[in-house]
């Protein structure tokens, strides 16, 4: 599977990933990988606790999806 921006610019490059929002197949050059943190929240007799896990999931975006994303979630 080929990147789909760079057959946009013309070149044949080979993707490493697909886009978790859209399904775009991109290169190294044309991905961005966020880690998202993993967490339960949970009620206790005290209230509302929440737990935050050490290990993370890693999340594959394109640029215009990451984009999107980032003008909904404010300031990144």
């Amino acid at each position: 599977m080929k990147c789909y921006q760079c057959a946009l610019e013309g070149y044949q490059t080979d993707a490493v990933a697909i886009c978790i929002v859209c399904g775009m197949a991109v290169c190294m050059d044309h991905l961005i990988r966020e880690e998202l943190p993993v967490s339960e929240t949970f009620m206790t007799g005290l209230g509302i606790q929440k737990k935050t896990y050490p290990l993370t999931m890693p999340r594959f975006l394109c640029y215009p999806c990451y984009d999107a994303l980032s003008q909904q979630e404010g300031s990144r």
